[in-house]
């Protein structure tokens, strides 16, 4: 996202996104129309059984859309943010982004023209 975009999103830190996995998981499916789960399983490095208990909260959220389908006779599951899960992890981001300025912004205004500081 860029800074003129980021401009326009709503900064606000959501602690449902906020756990490591799931703000990975978020960050994968961000990017992509449609991920599957074996690609965000293995970019992740997690198991089956976390990936699926992780998608199954964000989804209960309303924060991504599953979709199961079937190719050459096996089961194939893929996600992706949902317009909500989009706003709310540009939110989460945008608030993140903040935390993380928020010392440089500090330090220019400590600094005044006249301060003898470096």
């Amino acid at each position: 996202m860029n800074a003129k975009a980021r401009s326009l999103v709503t900064a606000r830190f959501d602690e449902l996104i906020h756990p490591p996995t799931r703000l990975a998981i978020m960050s994968v499916l961000a990017p992509a129309e449609w991920a599957d789960f074996r690609f965000i399983r293995d970019e992740l490095g997690l198991s089956d059984s976390a990936l699926s208990k992780q998608l199954a909260t964000l989804e209960a959220a309303g924060y991504i859309d599953i979709r199961k389908t079937f190719a050459a006779k096996r089961p194939r599951t893929s996600a992706r943010l949902s317009r909500a899960g989009r706003t709310a992890f540009e939110g989460h981001v945008a608030a993140l982004q903040q935390i993380v300025d928020r010392p440089a912004t500090l330090a220019q205004a400590v600094r005044s023209p006249g301060s003898r500081q470096p």
